[in-house]
């Protein structure tokens, strides 16, 4: 072999490992972006992040939202309560130790009950409603309330809600 055939052989490896470099790290780059999709899960439909409301924004929107109003957002908060039957509401954490009333879509999905004091993201609906007595009664039986509890409630409320069509629990 002549010396311009090793050098082209040479050259030719040199790039082949180049290559071979880039696409090592091309696919590890890929097998990490699965790794953290992985450890997140989805109930009800699959979002983007686009833009994050904060949840004192959140607040601040509800405390000026007239009631049957609504607006679409995205707000990372912590779960304080979810049904105990089948898991088909939950109550989240809003600043000023307000809370907001957390139902599902069509009641297409129900969330685990054991995601208290967790972190999740929910993609949805914000409005504010008059609750009655009854359907506040409702959700104190659900949550677990006792009878005495539940007898306390006699007046309608302004609540805070929200209508999830996803919810992202990161792990």
């Amino acid at each position: 072999m002549s010396f311009a055939g090793i050098s082209t052989f040479l050259g030719f490896m040199k790039g082949f490992n180049i290559l071979l470099v880039f696409l090592f790290g091309f696919f590890t780059c890929l097998a990490q972006q699965d790794v953290a999709n992985g450890s997140s899960k989805f109930y009800g439909d699959e979002f983007k992040i686009t833009e994050l409301s904060s949840k004192e924004d959140v607040m601040k929107q509800f405390a000026s939202m007239p009631v049957a109003d609504s607006l679409n957002l995205q707000f990372k908060t912590k779960v304080k309560e979810v049904c105990k039957v089948k898991g088909c509401w939950m109550i989240v954490e809003l600043p000023e130790g307000e809370q907001a009333m957390v139902r599902f879509k069509d009641y297409g999905f129900f969330m685990p009950a054991d995601i208290l004091e967790k972190e999740v993201v929910l993609n949805g609906f914000a409005f504010v409603e008059e609750m009655s007595v009854g359907d506040q009664q409702h959700y104190a039986k659900d949550g677990g309330k006792t009878e005495e509890e539940i007898a306390k409630i006699t007046t309608p409320k302004r609540t805070y809600s929200f209508e999830a069509s996803g919810v992202l629990v990161p792990n």
